[in-house]
């Protein structure tokens, strides 16, 4: 079954030429049953290749997702256009004030990892989102610094700045084989990593009711599980696209920003050659799992959620 979306939605078109089930609301509206309602906080700056990469792998299920698309309530994008933002996008302040309750939640990660919490501009209000998410979102994913601020606020859990950036496509470890959100997974798998920043395995160990599902001998954590508040937390990017490492590297060269070759990325390790995807079929694979848990575990009734 389809992901609902806007028609005028860019992702719309784009996951209808590449096989997506998408539907419009006002087709979805016409069948008899209850569609998942998810959403998605965009803290990316490329808000457009962001909403397609999520929606193209919550969308790869055979269950009907409605996605709402929401942004922090003041801060402004200057990489997306105004009326883009205006037309698809409801500040958070909006979205709470209604009282509307979601079964999913996606927090995605931003480009700000140097700054502590505290001196992000829009820290206060995601500390608001974070404690609604308790009463009003049946489970929470939160992608890259997203995972780092969810863990860092309901459990202390630190992050610690790399002297050199985690860049490529690295190997993880499967910890957890009985996770249901690890079901059909290899042993290992590879999964993009692009961080300045790192989560250590001691300090997730030490905090009480985390579970470790993934995890690097080179770049530490990766997915975790955190059951009393009903979230999930990925340190990496498997909703990455396959340049999306490449688009990286290639504006950093431009730029004159020093920054290494993304390792495990390139045949040989060679940015004259095309880049290869291999995690595509382990990202959908979690978020599929993710999804499917979602609808085997929310309550029937949208109102009764976080009750």
């Amino acid at each position: 079954m389809p992901i609902t979306l806007p028609e005028t939605l860019p992702a719309f078109d784009v996951l209808q030429r590449e096989g997506v089930m998408v539907m419009s609301p006002e087709r979805a509206a016409r069948q008899d049953i209850r569609p998942l309602r998810f959403a998605l906080l965009n803290l990316m700056p490329k808000k457009i290749q962001t909403e397609n990469q999520f929606a193209r792998l919550i969308g790869a299920t055979p269950l009907q997702i409605d996605l709402q698309l929401i942004r922090m309530s003041e801060h402004q994008t200057k990489n997306t256009a105004a009326e883009h933002m205006e037309t698809f996008y409801r500040p958070f302040e909006e979205v709470e004030a209604s009282g509307e309750k979601f079964d999913g939640l996606i927090i995605t990660g931003a480009p700000i990892e140097h700054l502590p919490f505290e001196e992000v501009t829009y820290w206060e209000e995601l500390t608001r989102v974070f404690a609604w998410t308790q009463t009003h979102v049946h489970s929470t994913f939160g992608v890259c610094w997203g995972g780092m601020a969810m863990i860092n606020h309901f459990h202390g859990v630190k992050k610690h700045i790399l002297d050199h950036k985690a860049f490529g496509c690295y190997l993880q470890n499967n910890v957890d084989p009985t996770s249901p959100y690890l079901r059909g997974f290899s042993d290992d798998c590879f999964i993009p990593v692009s961080r300045w920043t790192e989560i250590r395995a001691d300090e997730i160990k030490a905090a009480p009711g985390l579970k470790l599902l993934l995890d690097s001998p080179e770049t530490g954590p990766c997915l975790v599980e955190d059951p009393g508040h009903r979230a999930l937390y990925i340190f990496n990017h498997f909703e990455y696209d396959n340049d999306t490492l490449k688009q990286e590297y290639d504006r950093d060269v431009a730029n004159g920003t020093p920054i290494n070759v993304p390792l495990h990325y390139y045949p040989g390790n060679d940015p004259t050659l095309a880049p290869r995807n291999r995690w595509r079929s382990h990202a959908h694979l979690l978020y599929g799992n993710w999804v499917n848990e979602v609808y085997q575990t929310t309550p029937f009734r949208l109102e009764d959620i976080g009750k």
